[in-house]
């Protein structure tokens, strides 16, 4: 499959998540860098990970610009390519872009706690994304704000479940495709998801995202992206 880049500006920051994958291989290993920068990267290789993804690691090309939208409160009929924010619910945001004939769908939403709140370091999101075109429905992944180090172990929780993630750099999915619609049935029951990773310079973060208002979001979202 063909990957896709987009790049987003989050006020001064930068972020480019780079969106489509074959899953498979570990990502390469990143180099150490300062946790207040994220770059752009390409996915792991996928062929031999049984992740489903259709750009995975990632969310894809209009999902880094919908972090930027969401970021900048940006909720008017978007450009083609432009991400335009369709609804709100709670802490989630319901987001679309059209590129050509193709179609994206994103429900988005920050971090409501950083741990340790002292780390200086770039914004998070995460993305449940979905793009019609390309056969892909309900992929998530998160943006960490920093480069998270090699050959660590993410991992995401909601109540007492935990889920493996895989990191490319700065960004998350989780390891296992066959795990992904438990954890995304998880957010939805649950109250809270936390991400926990180690950065690139060993700090250990814990990212504390609110629910409420998901499940909202992805009825949207699965409306606008039928």
């Amino acid at each position: 499959m063909t990957c896709a880049f987009a790049v987003f500006s989050v006020l001064a920051v930068a972020a480019a998540p780079a969106f489509a994958q074959t899953k498979g291989k570990k990502p390469a290993t990143a180099a150490k860098k300062p946790e207040t920068t994220s770059t752009v990267s390409s996915k792991p290789d996928a062929k031999k990970q049984a992740t489903k993804a259709g750009t995975k690691p990632g969310t894809k090309a209009a999902a880094g610009a919908a972090a930027g939208a969401a970021a900048a409160g940006t909720a008017a009929a978007a450009r083609p390519g432009k991400p335009a924010l369709v609804a709100s619910f709670g802490d989630w945001g319901a987001y679309t872009a059209v590129t050509g004939k193709s179609k994206t769908c994103y429900a988005l939403a920050e971090p409501k706690e950083r741990l340790p709140a002292s780390l200086k370091r770039d914004k998070a999101y995460i993305f449940v994304s979905t793009r019609p075109a390309e056969g892909v429905k309900n992929e998530v992944s998160i943006i960490m704000g920093f480069d998270v180090k090699a050959d660590s172990s993410p991992r995401s929780e909601v109540g007492t479940t935990g889920f493996d993630m895989i990191a490319q750099k700065d960004k998350l999915w989780v390891r296992n495709a066959a795990e992904e619609g438990h954890l995304l049935d998880a957010m939805r029951k649950g109250q809270r998801l936390v991400v926990k990773a180690a950065s690139g310079r060993g700090n250990a973060t814990t990212d504390s995202y609110l629910l409420s208002g998901l499940a909202q979001a992805l009825d949207r979202v699965h409306k606008e992206c039928l």
